[in-house]
């Protein structure tokens, strides 16, 4: 048995001594059977069968005691100490006992009864010595008893070879004691090292289980994180049997930047902590709640649909309810998308993918419910992929356009600008919407080569428009964010003959919310050639006032939404006060989406200096209006005025 470095030291010599002690009382009872048979027929019968036989029936008990299985009790350190204690007495209890006995029947016999008696007192002290050697004391004691009568018993006795017989005994029994306390030494060294080593393997093995438990655990909220939800998912579905079903989850947050934005990142971080407890405090037992990153969670749910909806509908009320942060009471909102095992797909990226699109379903067409994935949603994941692929396929400088939308004067209906807006024509899938275009080209990565065709366009334009005109030009939010796309533009306008004075980059609140400190630092960079710079759909985002101070702005463009409003009484007070706020910080003001001639003129009695919308003109190719400014009276801005 191993046993180095295992147990305490104790624990270690007891069961050494294990293996060693039933030797010992083996050795006794041979020995001492064999004693008394040399003396059957010299000694009183006491001395050679009673005794004797008392003796190795003792011997036989103990050995049996030695030999039982151990159980978990018995390695106790205090009971081991105990059994140390017995052994201890009962070597020097049975060694007063042999000597004793040997001595006594040293009395009968001749010079080879005498012999036997001092080779038995001998063979056996020295193998019992050797047997305790993981029990040093008691083999010393056993030395002192057993060798100090038997030195005591032949000074008395005054025979010469007996004494020398003995004495001879003694340096052995001393010389071999040396060595046993040595290698007594050596065994508690390698204990003591072994059980170091195994101590330094237990803490190496404690850590590698943190640091496991730590690579699996997200450092802010103490939640499983993105890889444990990964790795159990994979494991789910390796076990999955034909009847097993459950679900997949994901779950975001709705305004959570504005509280980064407008009380910090520790703000933000502390509510992320407490959404973290309250979702782990409703998970049920038979659910997996994981942050997977950002505001982003994700939620494994052992059940089918209604469970799983059931539950998400519950993590959900519990990340609405406000939070307290310091002095101030904050809240949020979620939406959430799920996929089922093994309905709507069967393995693990699939069902991700297929729960994130029911959340993006959920983020765009049903803000703050939960979107279970679906037949109608697979033909429009289907419906994507159509998309992209023509994208990818696409020449976009023959199936990419623009249509231009005049921005006229209000007072009277001259053409100040136009906007461009883009149009694409795939041969295989006809008319793309615009914003279908930006959306695959984000997620096939030709953006940046949509953007740039479509800026070569509109410097064309802008080179045959009328010197007076300026043009408008969208850029994404991932187009400001990517400073080679900046670059691009800056060479390209640089490279042309047109005036950076008359171009306006218009950019939308909500394509900067992720990216604000680069997308200013890119409008910045713009603004420096000359170009100016407009935010669209002003009203809509999420901190518009914030973004009226922090970003490079010339122009506020006020949403549609508001123009609807201009037939009321609050809705022209509201959009007024808008208008003196982007008057005070020196900006103009464009509001956009006007369709009726009654609108036009609220807006022309709010103090709007410019318009833009279908009551005006619609968007329309190049030449179409090239031709209209060239004979404005066939124009619509003629009947406006009329």
């Amino acid at each position: 048995m191993n046993v180095a470095g295992q147990y305490p030291l104790s624990v270690a010599q007891y069961l050494r001594l294990r293996e060693h002690i039933p030797p010992l009382y083996g050795l006794l009872s041979i020995n001492a059977a064999v004693l008394a048979f040399t003396h059957r027929q010299l000694a009183p019968t006491l001395l050679v069968y009673t005794i004797p036989s008392i003796l190795i029936a003792a011997c036989v008990v103990r050995m049996i005691v030695w030999t039982r299985p151990v159980k978990p009790a018995d390695l106790e350190p205090e009971a081991v100490r105990r059994r140390l204690r017995r052994t201890h007495f009962f070597a020097v209890a049975f060694s007063m006992a042999f000597v004793a006995w040997s001595l006594t029947l040293d009395q009968y016999g001749g010079p080879y009864e005498h012999g036997h008696v001092a080779v038995f007192v001998s063979v056996t002290v020295l193998g019992c010595v050797f047997c305790l050697s993981f029990l040093p004391r008691a083999a010393m004691a056993v030395c002192v008893t057993v060798l100090g009568t038997f030195l005591t018993y032949s000074l008395f006795i005054g025979h010469e070879v007996l004494v020398a017989i003995a004495a001879n005994i003694t340096l052995v029994a001393i010389g071999i004691l040396k060595i046993l306390r040595d290698s007594y030494r050596s065994f508690v060294d390698l204990e003591t090292s072994q059980r170091d080593l195994n101590n330094e393997r237990q803490q190496a093995q404690i850590l590698g289980e943190e640091n496991a438990r730590l690579a699996q655990t997200d450092a802010l909220t103490g939640m499983p994180n993105r890889r444990f939800f990964f790795a159990t998912l994979e494991g789910l579905l390796e076990r999955a049997g034909p009847d097993d079903r459950f679900s997949v989850g994901l779950i975001d947050l709705d305004r959570f930047k504005p509280i980064n934005d407008t009380h910090g990142h520790a703000h933000g971080d502390r509510l992320l902590q407490i959404i973290g407890a309250r979702m782990n405090a409703a998970c049920p037992p038979d659910a997996i709640v994981a942050r997977l990153g950002g505001d982003e969670f994700g939620l494994i749910v052992m059940s089918g649909p209604p469970e799983a909806e059931r539950v998400a509908s519950d993590l959900c009320r519990a990340i609405r309810e406000p939070a307290r942060i310091g002095d101030i009471m904050v809240s949020v909102g979620c939406s959430a998308g799920l996929a089922v095992y093994p309905e709507t797909a069967a393995s693990a990226n699939l069902l991700f993918d297929r729960a994130d699109f029911a959340l993006y379903h959920a983020k765009n067409h049903k803000r703050g419910q939960c979107v279970l994935f679906s037949q109608e949603l697979e033909r429009l994941i289907r419906s994507e992929q159509a998309l992209d692929a023509a994208l990818q396929l696409a020449d976009l400088e023959s199936e990419l356009s623009l249509n231009y939308q005049p921005i006229v004067a209000t007072d009277d209906l001259d053409t100040i600008g136009v906007e461009c807006l883009a149009r694409w024509h795939s041969p295989r899938l006809g008319d793309i919407a615009p914003e279908l275009l930006i959306a695959s080209a984000e997620r096939v990565g030709r953006a940046r080569d949509v953007t740039l065709t479509l800026f070569d366009k509109a410097l064309d334009a802008l080179a045959r428009l009328p010197a007076g005109l300026r043009l408008s030009f969208n850029l994404s939010g991932n187009d400001i964010c990517n400073p080679q796309t900046i670059d691009a533009l800056l060479q390209r306008m640089a490279a042309s003959a047109c005036d950076p004075r008359r171009v306006l980059i218009e950019i939308t609140e909500s394509s900067l919310i992720s990216e604000f400190a680069i997308a200013s630092a890119a409008l910045e960079r713009l603004r420096q050639t000359g170009m100016r710079i407009a935010l669209d759909d002003f009203g809509t985002g999420y901190s518009s006032l914030s973004s009226l101070h922090q970003l490079p702005l010339d122009m506020v463009k006020i949403d549609r939404s508001f123009a609807v409003r201009l037939d009321e009484a609050s809705g022209r007070r509201l959009i007024t006060a808008i208008r003196h706020l982007a008057r005070s910080l020196s900006l103009e003001c464009v509001i956009e989406g006007i369709e009726t001639e009654n609108q036009f003129v609220s807006a022309r009695l709010a103090g709007f200096s410019l318009a833009q919308g279908y009551f005006i003109a619609r968007p329309m190719p190049l030449a179409r209006l090239l031709d209209r400014l060239a004979h404005p009276g066939t124009a619509r801005w003629d009947a406006v005025a009329g």
